[in-house]
């Protein structure tokens, strides 16, 4: 679980997440965090959050918003709020470290995304832009978190339904990775 005051760093990308409000301390109204981006660092995708509200105030650097087909570039003490359903995407458009606080309201299980995002990044299974190395991670990741975030152009129903082959095969791979390691502890204790 995610607490106030902790912060996770995506060695892939260099995004630093430090959290000020979890869904846990806020009955799931709000995440707010604060976002550190290293130059030229961006999110990985477009994409579109179907219920949440995502409040971008620039605290330090310079960031470039794309909402829709329209850019906007912003600068300490500028706000940018990104309504459900549009398309977004955001990079740091400076030459420093940008900082931004960030608010998404409802909650739901953003942290949680965060969290399993950089899990990936630390076993070495995303690509420096932050993109999952295998499609079958890629296809659980969305899958597992299509109600806070999609591919632009699809709907949720239609993302699940083109994912469905892959998540398959993912949850597949998980389970005889499980139970081959429940095989591998239970013979080498028996031996010992």
């Amino acid at each position: 679980m995610i607490t106030p005051g902790q912060t996770l760093e995506n060695p892939a990308t260099g995004e630093r997440f430090t959290f000020i409000d979890t869904a846990a301390t806020t009955g799931g109204e709000l995440l707010s965090f604060e976002l550190g981006l290293r130059p030229g660092g961006a999110v990985p995708i477009p994409h579109v959050h179907p219920v949440q509200t995502e409040r971008f105030e620039v605290v330090e650097g310079r960031m470039r918003f794309r909402l829709g087909l329209r850019t906007v570039v912003a600068e300490p003490g500028e706000v940018v709020e990104v309504a459900p359903g549009v398309m977004h995407g955001f990079a740091n458009a400076g030459d420093r470290e940008a900082r931004v606080r960030v608010e998404v309201r409802p909650a739901l299980r953003m942290e949680e995304m965060f969290a399993d995002v950089v899990a990936l990044a630390e076993a070495g299974r995303m690509t420096r832009r932050g993109m999952p190395r295998n499609l079958l991670d890629l296809a659980l990741l969305a899958r597992t978190y299509d109600e806070e975030a999609h591919a632009p152009f699809l709907n949720v129903g239609l993302q699940r339904l083109l994912l469905a082959p892959l998540v398959f095969l993912a949850r597949r791979r998980r389970e005889r990775t499980a139970t081959g390691s429940n095989a591998a502890h239970q013979s080498a204790t028996s031996v010992a």
